[in-house]
Parts: C-alpha cells; structure tokens; sequence
C-alpha cells in the first residue's frame, strides 16, 4: 500500500491539473464529472507502477495513465447507459445528470481524447507501442462488454465463461 498510494496521490493531482473541460462546455463537463466522482484508479496506478518496474520515473507515464483512466470512464459511462444505471458510484449517472444524447457524445470524445494522451508523446517508436497495445485493450474492453450484453439473455453461463467476459472488461 506504500507504494500505491503516493502514486495514486500523483495521478489525481495530474488529473485535477488536467481537466477535459473546453467549449463547448456542454460536450465536456460532462466527462469531469464523470472523472470527478472518483473510483479507485487502479488502471492509472498499474501503469504508473508498470513504468517505474522498468526504471523509469512514473511521471513519464502520467500521460499515458490519464489516457487509460479517462478511456475506462468513457466505457463506463456508455456502460452506465446500456444498463440504464441511475447511480455511479452513489453519484447520479452521466446520461441521468445531462441527457441521453450528451451522455453518448462525450463518451465518444472521451474515447477520442484518450487516443490523443498516447499521441502526446513525442517519440514514434513507443507511440506505436501504446496505441498498439492500448487497441488491444480496447478492443477487449469492447469484446466484453458484448458478453456482458449476451449473458443477460442467457441463464446457463459458466464459471469460465464469466471470467473470460470480467477479464476482458
């Protein structure tokens, strides 16, 4: 835990010092609502700890850890909206607090705004690595989000089936 927590304390001020919010506003502050209400930025820790095992200082991957947090949020928020949640987190949900319609267009700029921490790094070479391992991920993300959906039609789901779907989201 002593190692988690002043990295986690590091990626929250990076995120306060980094809101999404620009005009139109309507479009935005939606999605610093959503990063506001908090969790617990496990994704953004691992990949704070992930480049500090390879010797680097975790502040070089701030950007990318924003990346990963603000992506995670956006599937939430269109998570939230498939399953017509009132409640994240105790908090009410995006589409609940501003409107169906604004609730999916600032998922997808938050997707977008995601892909663009990554090409904020200046060198090609570990670009191409991030996005290429960052479309993995999304593509998991997505992929397990559908078995999510399936398995809501489904009353014979197996254990392995199940982790296979949680792992994937």
């Amino acid at each position: 835990m002593e190692l988690i927590r002043p990295l986690k304390e590091q990626f929250e001020q990076y995120l306060t010092n980094h809101p999404l919010t620009r005009e139109p506003v309507n479009l935005y502050s939606p999605a610093d609502y959503i990063l506001s209400i908090g969790g617990k930025r496990m994704r953004p820790v691992f990949v704070l700890l992930g480049c500090r095992l390879f010797g680097k200082e975790p502040a070089e991957a701030l950007p990318a850890a924003l990346a990963v947090e603000v992506f995670h949020s956006f599937t939430l928020l269109h998570d939230d909206i498939m399953d017509n949640a009132g409640l994240r987190r105790g908090k009410p949900t995006v589409h609940e607090k501003y409107g169906l319609n604004t609730a999916i267009l600032t998922g997808d700029v938050m997707m977008i705004q995601s892909y663009q921490y990554l090409l904020d790094y200046r060198q090609p070479e570990l670009v191409n690595s991030l996005l290429q391992i960052f479309n993995k991920m999304a593509f998991e993300v997505c992929e397990g989000q559908q078995l999510d959906m399936d398995f809501e039609k489904r009353s014979d789901v197996t254990l392995t089936e199940y982790i296979q779907m949680i792992t994937l989201k």
